[in-house]
C-alpha cells in the first residue's frame, strides 16, 4: 500500500508550491498509489533503474534504494539490476549505485536465502511487504492476494517471530475465517486454550466472535491462506499485541 507523501510540500510548499502539488498528489497520490496496475516493488525497480541511467545518485536515489528494499527487492536482486543496468547506462554510474545499495542492504545475509527457500516451498507468491496492517503485527509480514471475487484470499506470509495481535472476526451472522498453512511453521491460538503448531496442510476454522492471534515461530517462515467467510455486517476488531512472555513460552 502506497504510502501518504508530503516531501513536495514540506520542502518546496512555499518556494514551489505547484511542483510540491503534483510530486505529493499526481506523482506519489495518483501513480504510485495504482497497486492494481503495477505493484509496489515493479514501480520501484522502474524507477532504480531510471535514476541510475541518469547518473542520479543524491538523496532521491536513495530514498528510492530504500523505497525498493521496503517493497520487497533483495540484496541478490538489486545487485542483479545494477549489474544488468550497468551494460546499458554505464559502468561508473553502476559503480556509484553500487556504494549506495551496500549501505543500505548491509544487514541482509542469510535472511535472502531463508525467504527464498520458503517462497520456492510454496505454490503462491509472498507478495508485497503488509504496510496497511502493520500496525496490528509484530515482525515483518508479507500479503498477496489470491482471489478477490466471490470468496477473499489471501496469503499471507510472516518473517520468523512475526505474529498478529490478538483480535476477533465480529459478524451479525455467519462471518469468522479459515486458516490453510501452505508453507514453514507458526502458531494460532485462541484466548484462554493452548496455542495450536500449524505445518503444511493443517487447517484452522475460526468461528466469528473467537478472540485469537497466529503467526510465525521464532525459528521458521510461515505461510497460511486466509480465507474470509462471508457474514452479515462482518468487521475485524483489533486487540492488544501478543506479549513476549506469551509468545517464548510456546512449546
Amino acid at each position: 500500500m502506497a504510502v501518504k507523501q508530503t516531501a513536495g510540500r514540506t520542502a518546496l510548499g512555499e518556494f514551489a508550491p505547484k511542483f510540491a502539488e503534483l510530486n505529493d498528489d499526481v506523482l506519489f497520490g495518483q501513480i504510485w498509489s495504482r497497486e492494481d496496475k503495477m505493484s509496489l516493488r515493479d514501480r520501484s525497480l522502474i524507477t532504480v533503474v531510471a535514476l541510475l541511467s541518469q547518473g542520479l545518485t543524491d538523496t532521491s536515489f536513495v530514498h528510492h534504494l530504500e523505497n525498493a528494499k521496503a517493497n520487497g527487492i533483495t540484496k541478490s536482486e538489486i545487485a542483479e539490476i545494477i549489474t544488468h543496468a550497468a551494460f546499458y547506462a554505464g559502468w561508473p554510474k553502476a559503480w556509484a549505485a553500487f556504494r549506495l545499495a551496500k549501505e543500505i542492504w548491509n544487514d541482509e545475509a542469510d535472511g535472502t536465502d531463508e525467504r527464498s527457500a520458503h517462497e520456492s516451498s510454496m505454490l503462491f507468491p509472498i507478495g508485497q511487504p503488509n504496510r496497511a496492517f502493520a500496525q496490528y503485527f509484530v515482525g515483518q509480514s508479507y500479503l498477496a492476494p489470491v482471489s478477490k471475487e466471490q470468496v477473499g484470499i489471501f496469503n499471507v506470509t510472516f518473517e520468523p517471530g512475526c505474529r498478529n495481535n490478538w483480535h476477533i472476526h465480529h459478524a451479525d451472522q455467519g462471518g469468522g475465517q479459515i486458516l490453510i498453512c501452505v508453507a514453514g511453521r507458526g502458531f494460532y491460538q485462541e484466548w484462554g486454550k493452548t496455542a495450536v503448531c500449524m505445518t503444511a496442510g493443517d487447517v484452522i476454522n475460526i468461528p466469528a466472535g473467537v478472540k485469537h492471534w497466529h503467526g510465525a515461530a521464532p525459528d521458521s517462515w510461515f505461510s497460511h491462506l486466509a480465507v474470509e467467510v462471508s457474514g452479515e455486517n462482518g468487521h475485524t476488531e483489533w486487540c492488544e499485541p501478543v506479549s513476549e512472555e506469551e509468545y517464548e513460552s510456546i512449546k
